[in-house]
This record gives C-alpha cells, sequence and structure tokens, in this order.
C-alpha cells in the first residue's frame, strides 16, 4: 500500500507526509513539468505538461489498497474502479456511494458557471479554511482500513 497525491497545486502535501511518515508508508508526489516539487520523505513523479498528463500517470500507478488524495472528482472514481482509495484534501472520502452524486454537482456547477460567465456574474471560490480540518482523521482512518484489509488479504493466502 502506498499514497499517491495529486501534487498540482495540493494544499496538503505536508500533512500526507506527517501522517504517512508515523504509519510508515511510502508516498508519491504527482505533478507537472509547470510545477517544482521536493520532499525529503516522498518520491516526486514530474510527469509532461499535457492535458491531464499527471492523472493517467497517477491511475497507472494505482493498485488496489492505495491511497489517492485529489481534489479531481473524475481521478476519484477512477481510484474506485481499480478498488483503491480517494480522499478529498478537505478530508471528505470518495465512495462507490457518493461518486455519482460528487460528479452530477461538479457537471451542473461547471454548467452554472458558464451561464455566470455569460451574465458576468463571479461566483465566490471555495476557501482555503474549508480544506484540512478532517484531513488529518479521514487519512488516518483510510490507511488503517487498507492496512487491515492487506493483512486479512496476506492471512487468506496461506
Amino acid at each position: 500500500m502506498k499514497i499517491l497525491v495529486d501534487a498540482d497545486a495540493c494544499p496538503v502535501v505536508k500533512q500526507v507526509e506527517s501522517v504517512a511518515k508515523k504509519m510508515s508508508v511510502p508516498v508519491i508526489l504527482f505533478c507537472d513539468t509547470n510545477h517544482i516539487l521536493t520532499s525529503d520523505y516522498s518520491r516526486v513523479e514530474t510527469i509532461g505538461a499535457g492535458s491531464d498528463a499527471v492523472d493517467i500517470a497517477l491511475i497507472n500507478s494505482c493498485r488496489e489498497g492505495d491511497i489517492v488524495v485529489t481534489h479531481d472528482y473524475g481521478l476519484a472514481a477512477m481510484v474506485l474502479g481499480k478498488k483503491a482509495y480517494a480522499i478529498h484534501q478537505s478530508g471528505r472520502i470518495y465512495t462507490n456511494e457518493n461518486i455519482d452524486r460528487l460528479l452530477m454537482e461538479r457537471h451542473i456547477a461547471k454548467k452554472a458557471r458558464r451561464a455566470a460567465r455569460r451574465n458576468h456574474y463571479k461566483t465566490p471560490k471555495a476557501e482555503m479554511s474549508e480544506l484540512g480540518g478532517s484531513f488529518f482523521e479521514s487519512l488516518r482512518l483510510l490507511i488503517e482500513k487498507s492496512l487491515n484489509e492487506e493483512n486479512e488479504s496476506n492471512r487468506s493466502k496461506y
């Protein structure tokens, strides 16, 4: 099990590394060539710039039981399809039960933004203070869940 981070403009990279280090879980940070990331703990994968290049590299590296940190609902849906875990930077855990609703809300919001541009109306951006409140606890719970499932799977093989 490892933690994969969609690290382009991710506000919780340090928090991910802090929790992962305490629990001895490897972390891979994925970013494009427009971002420069360094880390003393994580492996950094720099992917060529391009539409969805980072998402494609991340999903290709994702395996069952891994944890992916992303704000991208589409990427989260693909992660769930690989029987891995996905968590938003706010601490919301993506599940098979909530991903369809989140994708639909994203679609509706996109349509509203397009209509607002035509009417010269701007919607407020999400405030950073909303992020990270329950992130530590949600990430810790996902790590424990994934490790428990990994241990059970290993026991059933013998």
